[in-house]
C-alpha cells in the first residue's frame, strides 16, 4: 500500500469542472474543487497525497517537498501531461499517471468534422448564405448573383478536392493517429505518416519534409514538448501546397499561431482548424487567430472540447479510478515519464 505513514490517502481533484470525480473503493478521504486558481493552489495542495487534475500547470514549485510533503500520486484526467513537470515529480519519486486512449473515439471523429467543415467552407457559406446585402440589394448574397460557387473555392482558385483526392499527411502516428488514418482510408483519401522531423524514413513513413510538401490535408496528433513547439512555423507553411487544410487537434504551442494567420491570409494554405491554443482558454488579447485580422479567413476555431463526448467521460473516470486504486495497492497503471514524438 502507498499511502504515507500507513494514513488514508487525501485525494484532491483541483479542476473538477471537465469531468466529474469517480467514487474510490479504497480508505481515503476527499477533496473536490471545481476550479482552481493559481492563488489557490498551493493552499489546496499542501495536504494531497494525491492530486488530480486536466490542465492546470503543476510546475517544480508544487513539487517541493516544503510545499507538497505527502504528495505520492498525480493522476491527469486526459492524455497529455505536458502541464506537469515529470521531472520534479520523477526525481521525488512521484508517480505521474494519465488515462492514455479515453478521447480517441471522440477527437478523431471532431478531426474528421473539422476536415469537412474546412474543405467544404460551412461556417462561410453558411454567412454569406443567410447575410443580406446592403442597399440598394438588400436581399442575400446568393439571390442577388445567383451563385456562390467563388466562396467555395480554393486559395488557388480552384474547386475543393473530393476525399478521394486529398492526401493525408499525419504527424504523430500513436494511436490517435492510427484511427484517424483508418478513418481517412474509409473514406478514400490516401494517408501519409510522417517521420519526426531531421529524421530518416522508416517503418513505411515519409519523410516530414515530403509530407508537409505533399498533403492536402496535414493532421496534428501528438504531444507537446520542447521538440515539438513550434513545429508548424512560416518555413513550413511555406512548404504546402496552396488546397492544403491544416487541422490540429493536439496542442496549442505546436502550430505558430501568428504564422498559421499570415499563411492564411496570404492564400499561401486554403484554410486550417484548431481545438487548442497556445494559451488556454484564450481571449481576443491572447490569439491572433481570434483578432479582427483573421475574420472571414476559412478559419474553424473550437475551445478544446475535441475530447468531450459521453463515452469518453465513462473512459476517464474508469481510468482515474483504476490509477488511484492500483497505485494504492502498489501494481502502478499507466505511468508516464516522459513523452515522445510517435
Amino acid at each position: 500500500m502507498m499511502a504515507v505513514a500507513n494514513t488514508p490517502p487525501h485525494i484532491v481533484a483541483i479542476e473538477a469542472i471537465h469531468c466529474p470525480i469517480p467514487t474510490f473503493d479504497i480508505p481515503h478521504t476527499l477533496t473536490v474543487h471545481n476550479w482552481t486558481s493559481a492563488s489557490e493552489l498551493a493552499e489546496r495542495i499542501k495536504d494531497a497525497t494525491v492530486i488530480i487534475t486536466t490542465t492546470i500547470r503543476l510546475s517544480a514549485r508544487e513539487f517541493s517537498p516544503d510545499l507538497t510533503p505527502r504528495l505520492r500520486l498525480v493522476v491527469a484526467m486526459g492524455t497529455g501531461t505536458d502541464h506537469i513537470d515529470k521531472a520534479a515529480a520523477n526525481a521525488r519519486g512521484i508517480v505521474v499517471c494519465n488515462c492514455p486512449g479515453a478521447n480517441l473515439e471522440s477527437v478523431s471523429e471532431h478531426a474528421i468534422g473539422m476536415y469537412f467543415a474546412t474543405r467544404r467552407k460551412l461556417l462561410a457559406l453558411t454567412q454569406a448564405t443567410t447575410s443580406i446585402l446592403p442597399p440598394p440589394a438588400s436581399d442575400t448574397e446568393w439571390k442577388v448573383k445567383g451563385s456562390l460557387r467563388e466562396r467555395l473555392q480554393m486559395a488557388d482558385r480552384k474547386a475543393p478536392l473530393s476525399c478521394r483526392d486529398e492526401t493525408v499527411g499525419i504527424i504523430g502516428f500513436g494511436a490517435l493517429g492510427k484511427r484517424i488514418a483508418r478513418m481517412a482510408e474509409g473514406l478514400g483519401m490516401s494517408v501519409l505518416v510522417a517521420e519526426r522531423k531531421g529524421g530518416s524514413p522508416r517503418n513505411n513513413r515519409t519523410s516530414f519534409e515530403d509530407v508537409l510538401k505533399t498533403s492536402t490535408v496535414l493532421v496534428l496528433c501528438l504531444p507537446r514538448t520542447p521538440e515539438t513547439f513550434d513545429l508548424i512555423s512560416t518555413a513550413e507553411l511555406h512548404m504546402m501546397p496552396p488546397q492544403a487544410l491544416l487541422i490540429n487537434v493536439s496542442r496549442g504551442g505546436i502550430v505558430n499561431e501568428a504564422a498559421l494567420l499570415a499563411a492564411l491570409k496570404s492564400g499561401r494554405i486554403s484554410g486550417a482548424a484548431t481545438d487548442v491554443f497556445a494559451i488556454e482558454p484564450t481571449g481576443r488579447a491572447d490569439s491572433p487567430l481570434l483578432s479582427a485580422e483573421a475574420q472571414g479567413l476559412n478559419l474553424i476555431l473550437t475551445p478544446h472540447l475535441a475530447w468531450y463526448a459521453e463515452q469518453t467521460l465513462t473512459n476517464i473516470q474508469a481510468l482515474v479510478k483504476s490509477n488511484v486504486e492500483s497505485w494504492y495497492t502498489g501494481d502502478v497503471a499507466n505511468e508516464v515519464k516522459c513523452q515522445e514524438l510517435v
